[in-house]
């Protein structure tokens, strides 16, 4: 089918404009800018540019007993950067030399 349809494109080189226009045409109404396009209705769409930079957190459900809730924490935040996958171990050479 992509290649009947590629076959179809080079055949018809004014249908293949036409289209382009068409979407050229859609993407301009749809725009999320200000642009002043004149002829053409603006139906821009609406864009959210906060980003959230809020610190990524999970909730843990766990029974520890005797533990604090920061102990936890603290357990669970040392042992998760041992499971990043880009987390290698230190060589020897890059060791620190032993007192």
């Amino acid at each position: 089918m992509l290649n009947k349809s590629i076959k179809f494109v080079i055949e018809n080189k004014i249908v293949a404009v036409l289209l382009l226009l068409l979407l050229v045409g859609w993407g301009l109404m749809h725009a999320p800018f200000n642009w002043n396009t004149g002829f053409l209705p603006q139906h821009p769409v609406a864009v959210d540019a906060i980003p959230d930079i809020g610190e990524n957190q999970q909730i843990v459900y766990t029974p520890w007993e005797g533990r604090s809730p920061q102990d936890i924490e603290d357990q669970i935040s040392y042992w998760r950067r041992f499971m990043h996958p880009n987390y290698m171990l230190p060589s020897k050479s890059s060791l620190p030399p032993a007192r």
